[in-house]
């Protein structure tokens, strides 16, 4: 009775989007989206305890998802999927790469389809376009989901922003995006050797905060409405650097209306209605 009340009231909702980040960094990635009256999970680098917990906690039951979509493969972004699908096999989608690589890693269960790199696929109502980024693993996308003028634009691990990237985040009504390290903290750094930094920061490391901004500064527009932060380095960023570049950034653009949200490592964000 109370899964069927909870997909009544998702299709309730189809008309807008909501999402919240179940935790972002070097931990752990995860996020939940509502689109179309579907369910969607985004990536599971959290353990399974944590997936199934903070799930709970933003009022989800890990069992009504209708799928789960892989970014990639890394640890970060995987780790809990293996146990979460054998309490609730769900469907995985994933570029023929990156399942590849994750089910040789021995992460089987569920229902595996695949999409193929900058094509657009459905589940459910929700429209899903993927396109291609740049990081050091197989087959990295990212997402927007939704249509028209409300879309959703997913963008984890991304060594650097291409223009082709920038033409498929315009238009959207809110962003997720990473932002890894400020280069001033990375390079006085002292705990990581140089070889670390350099991959960081290389072109298929992680995003810079300036990176961020230019990227914001590239698709900000009247109806971007919110930019949330993820994978912040516990190191070599800070909410309060990022936070502050974004709205200078934002206010020199004319959108200073833009909601800016920092997600954290150790609890889940709260909604965002889009």
């Amino acid at each position: 009775m109370k899964r069927l009340r909870d997909r009544r009231a998702l299709r309730s909702l189809r008309g807008v989007i909501r999402f919240a980040v179940l935790g972002s960094g070097s931990g752990g990635n995860s996020a939940v989206v509502e689109c179309g009256g579907a369910r969607l999970m985004i990536d599971a680098g959290l353990s399974a305890k944590q997936l199934c917990l903070r799930l709970r906690q933003v009022g989800i039951d890990p069992a009504s998802l209708d799928g789960i979509l892989l970014t990639h493969e890394h640890g970060d972004h995987v780790k809990g999927l293996k146990v979460f699908l054998k309490q609730h096999p769900v469907p995985v989608f994933a570029t023929p790469a990156t399942k590849k690589v994750v089910r040789e890693a021995g992460i089987d269960g569920g229902h595996w389809k695949t999409f193929e790199t900058a094509r657009t696929f459905t589940i459910g109502g929700a429209e899903i376009h993927s396109f291609t980024v740049h990081h050091d693993a197989v087959d990295p996308v990212g997402f927007v989901i939704g249509s028209g003028a409300r879309q959703l634009g997913m963008l984890s691990d991304v060594g650097h922003v291409t223009r082709s990237m920038i033409e498929r985040l315009r238009g959207l009504c809110a962003l997720f995006v990473e932002a890894n390290y400020d280069d001033g903290l990375l390079e006085a750094d002292t705990r990581r050797p140089w070889s670390i930094k350099q991959r960081i920061s290389s072109r298929h490391g992680h995003l810079s905060n300036e990176q961020v901004a230019e990227l914001i500064r590239e698709i900000a527009h009247a109806g971007l409405r919110r930019v949330v932060l993820g994978h912040l380095s516990s190191d070599c960023n800070t909410p309060d650097i990022i936070l502050g570049r974004l709205r200078e950034c934002l206010a020199e653009a004319g959108h200073g209306h833009v909601g800016l949200h920092c997600a954290c490592q150790h609890e889940p964000t709260e909604w965002f209605v889009l």
